[in-house]
């Protein structure tokens, strides 16, 4: 059966000389650039996820906002679409 729990985490996004940069504070390694807004964002979700496992498979808690999905409730997000 597949698990329906999730992470949630706010993504801080800032300007770099390359582009930008992503990061989840609170989870050390947890930051990523990118060209794109979103392409940081979706780099910083993949390392979040790479940190996850990692620490799964060692048998550590998380310790980070993790949420259990069930049929009666629902998440709503914010994601960055562009700058103009």
């Amino acid at each position: 059966m597949k698990s329906n729990k999730t992470i949630l985490a706010s993504i801080k996004i800032e300007n770099n000389e390359d582009g930008f940069l992503a990061s989840v504070p609170g989870i050390q390694g947890a930051f990523a650039e990118g060209d794109t807004i979103e392409e940081s964002v979706f780099n910083c979700i993949d390392i979040v996820k790479l940190i996850f496992e990692y620490r799964k498979e060692r048998g550590e808690e998380f310790g980070f906002n993790l949420f259990n999905f069930s049929k009666s409730n629902t998440v709503t997000i914010s994601m960055p679409i562009g700058i103009s």
